[in-house]
């Protein structure tokens, strides 16, 4: 399937709490799993979620009929999804790099609108 015959689905995550987080994960694997070519952008108010730890809380939860969301995060970057956080949150937030989940992109918002431009899909949470 080449560039153009793919669809871009962006989803933006400005909370941390599981009924934001689940179904960020669970649409953006769902996404990864049909070939889209898909974007997890977090802003500050979600970008907590990403440091190491924060999805195994979420995990530890056992939310009745809902999958692994660490699980969720390992398929959409094994299907070549990106998984970004806001570089405004570093600061923000006082989260370092090093306690930031591998895998996880940092960027400017310019520069994920950059990458997003196109996006067929949009979704918030």
């Amino acid at each position: 399937m080449s560039d153009e015959d793919t669809s871009k689905m962006v989803i933006i995550c400005n909370h941390t709490e599981p009924k934001y987080i689940m179904p960020t994960m669970l649409l953006g694997a769902s996404g990864v799993g049909l070939g889209d070519k898909v974007f997890l952008f977090f802003v500050p108010g979600g970008a907590p979620a990403l440091v190491k730890g924060e999805l195994e809380k979420i995990r530890d939860m056992k939310l009745k009929g809902l999958p692994d969301p660490v699980e969720l995060f390992d398929t959409i970057l094994a299907e070549g999804g990106k998984v970004i956080m806001c570089e405004l949150a570093l600061e923000n937030k006082d989260i370092k790099r090093e306690d930031i989940r591998e895998g996880v992109d940092i960027m400017s918002a310019p520069s994920f609108l950059l990458d997003a431009d196109g996006a067929g899909m949009t979704f918030t949470f």
